[in-house]
């Protein structure tokens, strides 16, 4: 059988020997770093057209080298699995192509590690700028991209160190808390405090979520005990369990319940499935989350929907504007019942 001898790979030492340099100095340019190894612009121009000439498998970064901006936008979300997150992205995608830049984006499920690593990676890909969701350190991030001279905003979190684009979260867990009041004394002619379940005590949103609770409470006369506020995390088993835990210190469940995701939402159902309790009548439920599918639950939901739309419309405002400040621009979310 005859068989045939593939090419040989052009390596970085070919390259190097080509263009009259270093390994280092090709690996550097390959990388995107040549700036930084204060290598010229011609010796990285010539470096690029032999890489191409040659076949060599060039690295994204060093095809930027002959453009001033790479076109490129990054984002980072912590979680995929509801459709607020879902919603931003896909939104993203389609206003980031309008303006003929490409989109990267990924996934770093709320961990602080993976946002910087994620953002080292997109600022080592030359991003234009980068789109700071949901993250657990928007600051730290800022400061990296500060470093690469790298525009940022943050959505969804605010910072202190880059634009900041979120929802108002006081405003509508306050006007949210008044409807799930207002339901329960209309269908059970209760005056009592609502269960406040799921999101992270530490985190700008949370803790702005349980201001406008306590206060929408204050306003109907209502005090409010510790234990009725657990913000216990997003996963749906630890909603879950703050439900059990509720249920085994008191006989009487409220009949009223804020809970402060769609994710938190699906421990919550679960357990009212499965537990047995409120068997005489399902609770009144506001949720700072939208998903249509909850319209199945019946007329005991309202619902805050985060108004993404708006939201990425402003954020796209600064870049197209150019702003510096830090400002931080709060966009009303929509309440109401789910259709």
């Amino acid at each position: 059988m005859n068989r045939t001898t593939p090419a040989k790979r052009t390596t970085i030492y070919d390259l190097a020997e080509l263009a009259g340099t270093s390994a280092s100095a090709v690996s550097a340019v390959l990388n995107g770093n040549w700036k930084k190894r204060r290598i010229s612009a011609k010796l990285a121009e010539r470096i690029t057209k032999l890489a191409e000439e040659q076949g060599y498998a060039v690295n994204m970064q060093a095809s930027v080298l002959r453009r001033e901006r790479s076109k490129i936008i990054g984002m980072i979300v912590p979680k995929y699995d509801n459709r607020y997150f879902g919603s931003i992205v896909e939104q993203f995608e389609v206003r980031a192509r309008e303006r003929g830049l490409f989109p990267i984006i990924t996934c770093t499920m709320r961990d602080p590690e993976l946002e910087v690593e994620a953002a080292r990676t997109m600022l080592s890909y030359q991003v234009d700028c980068l789109i700071a969701t949901g993250a657990t350190d928007p600051d730290r991030i800022a400061d990296l991209c500060a470093g690469a001279g790298v525009r940022t905003i943050n959505l969804d979190l605010p910072g202190a160190r880059a634009p900041s684009v979120i929802s108002d979260n006081y405003g509508g867990a306050l006007e949210l808390t008044r409807r799930v009041l207002a339901n329960c004394r209309r269908e059970y002619g209760v005056k009592a405090p609502l269960f406040f379940v799921g999101g992270r005590g530490t985190d700008h949103n949370t803790m702005e979520r349980v201001r406008g609770f306590r206060d929408a409470h204050a306003e109907a006369g209502i005090a409010v005990d510790e234990a009725m506020i657990q913000a216990c995390g997003y996963a749906p088993e630890k909603a879950e369990n703050a439900m059990r835990q509720l249920a085994a210190r008191t006989s009487t469940l409220p009949r009223g319940l804020f809970v402060n995701s769609t994710i938190s939402l699906e421990g919550v159902m679960r357990w009212i499935r499965y537990s047995g309790h409120y068997s005489d009548g399902m609770p009144h439920l506001g949720c700072f989350d939208w998903d249509p599918f909850v319209a199945m639950l019946g007329d005991h939901i309202e619902m805050a929907r985060q108004d993404v739309p708006k939201m990425l419309e402003a954020v796209f405002g600064i870049i197209d504007s150019g702003a510096g400040d830090f400002s931080v621009v709060e966009v009303p979310p929509i309440i109401g019942g789910v259709d």
